[in-house]
């Protein structure tokens, strides 16, 4: 995992968007398909991954702002 460091808004800006983008295009595919093929039980685990995809990057930048 890469280390970034965010020493102002418009850094933590960049980072959210650079994460939201690896996001989309990691995740985002399958469900595309999954809506597409109107698959539900596809969908809805797709879904469930991109969601936890997003919560694993909420976490990720929160545990990067607690001090240990």
């Amino acid at each position: 995992m890469e280390t970034t460091e965010i020493g102002s808004r418009s850094d933590f800006a960049l980072w959210a968007f650079q994460r939201a983008q690896e996001i989309v295009t990691t995740e985002g595919a399958s469900f595309a398909i999954a809506a597409r093929d109107m698959n539900e039980e596809a969908l809805a685990a797709t879904a469930a991954e991109l969601g936890k995809a997003i919560s694993d990057a909420m976490l990720e930048i929160f545990d990067g702002l607690v001090s240990e």
